[in-house]
């Protein structure tokens, strides 16, 4: 009954949700503090209204905010340059179904998120890996031409390593690649630099981002995308007609009004970030220097896998990643310091 590209996919595998037993998660990703107070009361509000009602098909309230939050980052930016979507993954979905046609070429450098070579199974088209140079730049094999390529993902900072591409660069590989550019910043939050900027320059350029990390909002699914408005016009062809229910886009409206909480937060993350890398190294583990909420490491003398089970086994649920060829690893979460004291101490009694 499936289409053929269907039952030859591998789906794509989210990080383990344990149903049962308690853990504490550094697997996923997810922010250890709770949202913004106001998050609450705004979704409450809305429960009082009523659910009965159709939601805001192009989430305004949220895309108002957004544009005014963003105005110094992106020159001229109005809510027309925004679209929302059930988490940026919903966005990565809408913007390949968009450029890519079946039999399509779809580029994305290695190692990196892998969904997107999900989205390009799903869409019937190819996808074509780049391996990240030894400084985490990409070198012309990223903008080499060829006519099949339609998208290029980019994730920036990337994961599983939590580095970065200057903007300078990547306005560079978009002026190169004959396609557009998505660049996922899912972690900009956590980094030193972001390339909102590069929206207003380049209509190929497109800014992906999310409140499940920096805003703690990984169970309401929120994310948006920054482009010109002329891409945007498109977009909103294909995405659903209510992709964003009433709840989270009252809430999400909600936790980027309240900058003073995002920044306490946030700060507070990388701070733990600076203390538990520098643990981790201590404990013989190569850690590369992260601008995301998480640690890329293995250890010198340890099988990663291995550790990956013992924490398991201790209560602690980390992320185990292998990319053929290129390795295998640890993707540990900052957490609170708490959490990362309890890992910490886990770690150095099984190593």
């Amino acid at each position: 009954m499936f289409r053929t590209n269907i039952t030859a996919m591998q789906g794509y595998v989210p990080g383990e949700q344990p149903q049962g037993m308690e853990y504490v998660k550094l697997n996923t990703n997810e922010n250890p503090y709770p949202c913004s107070p106001t998050v609450k009361a705004a979704i409450g509000r809305v429960l009082q209204v009523g659910l009965q009602r159709y939601p805001d098909p192009l989430a305004t309230a949220f895309r108002e905010r957004a544009a005014a939050l963003l105005k110094d980052e992106v020159p001229g930016i109005t809510p027309d340059w925004i679209m929302c979507g059930n988490g940026s993954d919903d966005i990565l979905t809408i913007v390949t179904r968009s450029f890519v046609a079946p039999g399509g070429l779809i580029r994305f450098p290695r190692p990196s998120y892998v969904l997107y070579n999900t989205l390009a199974a799903i869409q019937g088209a190819d996808s074509e890996t780049v391996e990240f140079e030894s400084d985490w730049t990409l070198d012309e094999r990223f903008t080499a031409t060829d006519e099949r390529l339609q998208l290029a993902f980019l994730p920036n900072p990337n994961s599983p390593t939590g580095t970065v591409i200057a903007p300078s660069g990547v306005a560079h590989l978009a002026a190169a690649l004959p396609c557009p550019l998505i660049v996922d910043e899912a972690y900009a939050d956590f980094a030193e630099t972001n390339c909102l900027g590069l929206v207003a320059t380049n209509e190929r350029i497109l800014v992906t981002r999310t409140l499940s990390k920096s805003y703690s909002l990984a169970g309401l699914r929120f994310g948006f995308v920054v482009a010109q408005p002329q891409v945007i016009e498109q977009l909103n062809k294909v995405k659903d007609s209510y992709n964003c229910d009433s709840l989270s886009i009252a809430g999400a409206t909600a936790a980027i009004d309240d900058q003073a909480h995002f920044v306490r937060t946030r700060d507070a993350i990388l701070a733990t970030r600076q203390r538990m890398t520098s643990a981790l190294r201590g404990l013989g583990f190569d850690c590369i220097d992260s601008q995301a909420n998480f640690v890329w490491c293995r250890h010198g003398q340890r099988d990663s896998r291995e550790l990956y089970q013992q924490l398991k086994d201790a209560g602690v649920l980390v992320r185990y990643m292998n990319y053929a060829g290129w390795g295998e690893g640890l993707r540990i979460s900052v957490g609170s310091d708490e959490q990362c004291d309890l890992l910490l101490a886990k770690l150095a009694a099984i190593v």
